[in-house]
């Protein structure tokens, strides 16, 4: 025996879909405007990036707290995606590799600038190191080893140790504009590779 659904539930499923939009599009603005801006930007200035009411921001998010969290795992969310789809897509693994890492920096670059707000709360903010490391190794090493056999890079590079070298050459982009990791970045990755491969 089936049961029709009730006149309120398209309307319900709707209203969640919107939300939904409307949350992710809050989270994206709020990325930008924290790069920008810092952590401390008015509500607003993330209201009008993002082209809804404050009301709404306060309704996904009541604290600054809370806004902050939901970038930083959306950010990292954003990034795990990547790499699967980049393996897919890219014309060699190397050049996946280079992509996704372009993507880790563009991570890199806001979640330095969310680091003090981070560090205020140390038991609220905690598990998300955590949480960025079991999502964003396994990718890493994905695209390493699909790099290795392919025979783009040498073997030996451990996701960690890549990911910590990217992120330390990140460290101080956000005290000055003249400063490129990206330059550095690309020499390292072209370190790793066979001659052959060049």
């Amino acid at each position: 025996m089936t049961t029709e659904p009730s006149a309120g539930e398209p309307a319900a499923r709707g209203k969640r879909a919107d939300a939904q939009r409307n949350r992710q599009t809050v989270l994206a603005a709020a990325a930008d405007v924290f790069v920008t801006s810092g952590v401390d930007a008015p509500i607003r200035e993330i209201a009008s990036r993002a082209g809804v009411g404050m009301g709404t921001i306060y309704r996904h998010f009541p604290t600054r707290a809370d806004l902050v969290t939901a970038v930083y795992r959306h950010q990292i969310e954003e990034c795990a995606e990547a790499g699967p789809r980049l393996s897919a897509e890219a014309d060699t693994p190397f050049d996946a590799l280079r992509r996704w890492i372009d993507l880790f920096v563009d991570f890199l670059v806001t979640k330095h600038g969310l680091a003090d707000a981070l560090q205020s709360d140390s038991d609220r903010f905690a598990p998300l190191h955590a949480y960025f490391l079991d999502r964003l190794l396994p990718v890493c090493a994905l695209l390493l080893d699909a790099a290795v056999r392919s025979g783009d890079i040498r073997p030996g590079t451990q996701p960690y140790e890549l990911m910590r070298g990217i992120g330390n050459l990140c460290i101080g982009r956000d005290d000055d504009p003249d400063y490129d990791p990206r330059r550095l970045i690309a020499l390292v990755l072209e370190g790793l590779r066979h001659r052959d491969a060049r």
